[in-house]
């Protein structure tokens, strides 16, 4: 089975069961894993409700020229010249030509910081996998303690869903 087909059968089946409480009354307790599969990033984020926050991957200059970056500048008040932390309704973590234990450092903070405000919503995008030049399964694994976290939405390529 391939990693769309799991994500998409697990949303479904979260849907059946809420659909099942509603109709029935009976509540339905949703583990902490079955949540997690359901807090997957949309693949292409136009617009943003309050509280949420576009995570994407940029450079330490934080020239945000290109890719997700671009995006965050363009919609999501990222700041030109500022590569790291909470702008706007984005998040920027730095990838650009940097070592994966440098962009795991970055990484945990962003998890850190997502961890202290409950009250946002964060969807990351797949950070570090476009012009940052890393696969998926080079970033999913830095991402991991983040699984738990219920206000990190994660990339279906993170291996979350």
């Amino acid at each position: 089975m391939d990693l769309m087909n799991k994500c998409g059968s697990s949303k479904r089946d979260a849907e059946n069961e809420e659909r099942h409480s509603k109709i029935t009354g009976e509540s339905v307790d949703f583990s902490a894993e079955k949540q997690a599969l359901t807090r997957v990033t949309p693949g292409n984020i136009v617009a943003l409700e309050p509280g949420q926050i576009f995570v994407f991957g940029s450079n330490e200059a934080g020239l945000h020229l290109g890719g997700a970056a671009r995006t965050a500048r363009e919609r999501f008040g990222a700041v030109f010249g500022q590569g790291v932390g909470l702008q706007g309704q984005s998040y920027a973590i730095p990838t650009m030509n940097l070592s994966l234990p440098v962009i795991n450092g970055y990484v945990q903070d962003f998890i850190q910081f997502a961890d202290r405000h409950p009250e946002l919503t964060f969807l990351v995008t797949r950070v570090g996998c476009g012009i940052a030049g890393f696969r998926d399964e080079d970033i999913a694994p830095l991402f991991a303690p983040a699984r738990n976290l219920p206000n990190i939405h994660l990339p279906p390529s993170s291996g979350r869903c």
